[in-house]
């Protein structure tokens, strides 16, 4: 019913920065919340930023004035601009898409993930 695509991880040197992408299909998108979330190794999965179908954010507050979420809900896309990045980014970022309508209100469904590697 859905899936998701992650792309634009990679290299960077602290203070530079990246953009992520993520790709939907399906018919939900429009109505879904969309996040991001990160890992790094020996870690829990931390929850990064969030975009409502409304598009209202919301983030972590390590990212705060860095990181902005947007989407685009005619092209089924979810982006993360990741400004200002530190070696603390560091992490392989997934994309979240949660329904908020019909019989599966509440699921969830994940990306594989992009790696962000972030070198000082």
């Amino acid at each position: 019913q859905v899936q998701l695509v992650e792309s634009g991880g990679g290299l960077v040197q602290a203070g530079g920065s990246l953009r992520l992408s993520c790709a939907a299909s399906g018919t939900v998108f429009s109505s879904s919340t969309m996040g991001w979330y990160r890992q790094a190794p020996g870690k829990q999965r931390e929850w990064v930023a969030t975009i409502t179908s409304g598009g209202s954010t919301s983030y972590v507050d390590s990212v705060k004035g860095r990181f902005t979420v947007s989407r685009d809900n005619i092209k089924k896309m979810v982006y993360l601009q990741m400004n200002s990045l530190e070696p603390e980014d560091t992490a392989v970022y997934y994309c979240n898409l949660k329904r908020t309508t019909g019989v599966y209100a509440g699921a969830d469904w994940w990306g594989r993930g992009t790696q962000v590697t972030v070198s000082s």
